[in-house]
């Protein structure tokens, strides 16, 4: 498969799961009618972003990596043989949580999942209190579409997360995000694009868009949206999204854009591991 047509959603909170739930696979059902082969929802997907406070009734939103909420994107996946990438809060037990994707391939099999590695905790993203950190590495999932990867929000602001994917030869990389107006502006515009371009593949940028305020009132804050995709030369395919309102947005990508690059460009040739080692050191 050379060309694949992927859909990203953005949306708000509606201050309710089960609503939420209902949104994004009304997301899928109209991404199915316009042939997608692949999708991917915003971090945390069925949920408000909670990170904005520190309070223990939010671990009632996490359930079991296969749990009910999987299981039933996992019939749609099978449904409309679509793959998809599905950002929960993922319980492994009663007190121990991770900010995990799922990644469901197109005949509905469960294939595994990614755990968030890098945890921020700063203003508006506590974290900690929320997620442990990964530890499942840098998983690749051979899928449908390709071979594909995780990397969610705060992970894209560290290049070696990029780098151990494409190493582990992800042609694709989803990175679900809920991102707001701040220090991360910049950085929104610059890093996924770069991953993409000194990596050689394609990255699949899903954000949080609006005010949580139905949910935190005068302590929300408006994520920016303007979800995108970059192409292996650190392009936008496309436009970006909003930074206001909900969207679907679908593009089309050709894989065969990846061996253009990388005969262009070899980095991964021109590689010096044996000067690296610096960056492991604790």
């Amino acid at each position: 498969m050379t060309t694949v047509r992927v859909a990203l959603s953005q949306t708000a909170w509606t201050g309710d799961k089960e609503t939420m739930l209902a949104k994004h696979e009304d997301f899928v059902r109209r991404a199915a009618a316009e042939g997608v082969q692949a999708i991917c929802f915003q971090e945390l997907f069925y949920g408000p972003y909670f990170g904005i406070t520190e309070e223990r009734k939010y671990y009632s939103f996490a359930e079991p990596a296969e749990g009910p909420i999987v299981q039933r994107f996992a019939a749609l996946a099978q449904e409309h043989s679509m793959v998809m990438v599905l950002p929960i809060y993922e319980e492994e037990m009663a007190g121990v949580y991770y900010n995990t994707a799922v990644v469901v391939d197109a005949d509905g099999a469960i294939l595994g999942k990614y755990r968030k590695n890098h945890i921020p905790h700063v203003d508006s993203f506590y974290e900690k209190f929320y997620f442990r950190p990964g530890n499942l590495g840098w998983p690749v999932f051979d899928t449908a579409v390709g071979r594909i990867g995780v990397s969610i929000c705060y992970d894209r602001h560290f290049p070696e997360g990029w780098r151990m994917l494409g190493l582990g030869g992800a042609e694709i990389v989803f990175n679900p995000n809920a991102s707001k107006p701040g220090l991360s502006n910049r950085l929104w515009e610059l890093e996924q694009p770069t991953a993409a371009a000194a990596n050689g593949y394609f990255v699949v940028v899903p954000n949080r868009v609006g005010k949580e305020d139905n949910e935190y009132g005068e302590k929300a804050v408006s994520f920016y949206g303007t979800s995108y995709v970059a192409d292996p030369r650190g392009n936008f395919v496309g436009e970006t999204g909003s930074s206001e309102h909900e969207e679907l947005l679908i593009r089309d990508i050709d894989k065969e854009q990846i061996r253009e690059v990388r005969d262009s460009w070899q980095f991964y040739r021109d590689r010096r591991p044996d000067t690296y080692s610096a960056i492991t050191a604790p």
